[in-house]
């Protein structure tokens, strides 16, 4: 048997239709800088940072390097009770870097857990300050934060989480500021119309609310949904105003993604708890955390006896190996000028952009530094979609993958978020892929509608 044959025997991927993957079965053997190869020796642009985490590429030689010399102290300790060197001094390094309000790191291994985190420290904040009123939550349709089941709870996209409805607890949904598809197409009037339902329902509601939960800027996984200038800002100022605390979810925006170290960085907000992951570690490791505000901590400072001790915690939480190569991580960032080169390249990616969203069947481009999310249309006037079940963005991907690049669509959303080292060189290889790869595709797909 071989290893195509094992991976379709014992394997069950993913986010993944196990049949889809059947019918395009894809094992990558190795990586080197922005590149990842298959077992077959096929090459690939990895288009979207292996999920949207990594930041210098593939075998980055000082990664590597301080993970083997953490291996040679000791590869875990528990942080229950106890800590460790590296998960101490990464700590340090991360308030340093997050916005002033959060002063403290509680860590865990997904971004997923980083959020479970989030919301349980918002629930038994107010229990043990005790308003135990404050029991609900509030967040944002089309909203994806984790697969846990607190994390769930808060997320909105039907497609994923409709079928888990029993096993959820209730929130408060509100809509999202999904300016391409407003009425108007008016950035400060979708802007003004979200902020103003927010408000009706803080203004009857606040006493019962714990928190809202919102993704920093861009929504990732609802079809990279790009906020209007000023709307997170005015959840902030709104959260505020009526008692609520207000939790960031960085998982995906964080880390030099956007342009910014922290993507709320954009609006100079400062939340009250904030999820952070993916390319904490550089995309070499499995390491989140969970940021507080001072506030928030001494809540559940006390004598034991009170029992307002958090009780959670993960079998590797802390670990030395993800904490030793996170904190290689982040000298990398100030020694290459990551963040900055993001910032000044995604300047050249957007003139790129520009050019693909001119083609007959792009309705919308959205872009914040290196996350990009191309909206494909069957009707560029009118903005009608291709139908569900013609997959257009998933074939797209499947040309591109014959193409010699990889990178998962969210419906007939295209995902660009390439490692944030790419050098303008291999931005435009990678951008000329994606064009070649929708104009094939969307032509075809639209004359099969047109003349079935």
């Amino acid at each position: 048997m071989n290893l195509v044959e094992k991976s379709q025997k014992y394997l069950w991927l993913p986010f993944t239709q196990m049949k889809d993957y059947d019918e395009n079965p894809l094992i990558i053997e190795s990586g080197k800088g922005v590149k990842v190869t298959d077992i077959y020796g096929k090459e690939y642009y990895d288009a979207f940072s292996s999920v949207w985490l990594n930041v210098h590429g593939h075998q980055k030689q000082e990664l590597n390097d301080a993970i083997i010399a953490q291996l040679e102290r000791i590869a875990h300790s528990t942080l229950l009770g106890m800590t460790n060197v590296p998960a101490t001094e990464l700590a340090e390094k991360l308030v340093h870097i997050a916005p002033n309000s959060l002063t403290r790191v509680f860590y865990s291994d997904s971004g997923a857990e980083a959020m479970e985190i989030a919301l349980k420290m918002a629930f038994q904040y107010w229990q043990n300050l005790g308003e135990t009123k404050k029991r609900k939550f509030i967040s944002i349709k089309n909203g994806y934060h984790g697969d846990t089941i607190g994390a769930v709870s808060v997320g909105a996209i039907e497609l994923f989480h409709q079928v888990y409805g029993p096993l959820m607890f209730e929130s408060y949904k509100i809509p999202v500021p999904y300016v391409y598809r407003h009425d108007s197409g008016d950035a400060a009037l979708c802007r003004d119309e979200c902020l103003n339902e927010l408000e009706l329902l803080l203004q009857e509601k606040h006493e019962e609310i714990a928190a809202l939960s919102i993704e920093s800027m861009m929504q990732g996984a609802g079809g990279m949904i790009l906020m209007p200038e000023g709307y997170l800002s005015g959840v902030r100022e709104l959260c505020t105003k009526y008692n609520v605390l207000m939790i960031v979810d960085e998982v995906a925006t964080g880390f030099g993604r956007t342009g910014k170290m922290f993507a709320c960085e954009h609006e100079g907000v400062e939340p009250d708890l904030m999820a952070a992951g993916k390319g904490i570690t550089g995309g070499y490791l499995p390491i989140a955390v969970t940021f507080a505000t001072e506030k928030i901590y001494e809540a559940f400072y006390a004598d034991f006896t009170e029992m307002k001790t958090f009780f959670h915690g993960h079998s590797y939480t802390g670990n030395q190996l993800g904490c030793a190569v996170a904190l290689e991580n982040l000298r990398l960032f100030e020694r290459d000028h990551i963040v900055e080169k993001v910032e000044q390249h995604s300047i050249y990616v957007q003139s790129l952009l520009e050019e693909i969203k001119e083609l007959p069947h792009v309705g919308d481009i959205r872009q914040l530094g290196f996350m990009c999310g191309i909206e494909l249309v069957r009707d560029k006037k009118t903005k009608e979609s291709f139908p569900f079940d013609r997959r257009v963005g998933y074939k797209t991907t499947l040309k591109m993958r014959e193409l010699g690049l990889l990178t998962r669509p969210m419906g007939d959303v295209l995902v660009f978020m390439p490692p944030l080292v790419s050098t303008k060189e291999e931005l435009k290889k990678m951008l000329d892929i994606y064009k070649r790869a929708i104009i094939d595709v969307t032509t075809k797909e639209a004359q099969a509608i047109a003349y079935p």
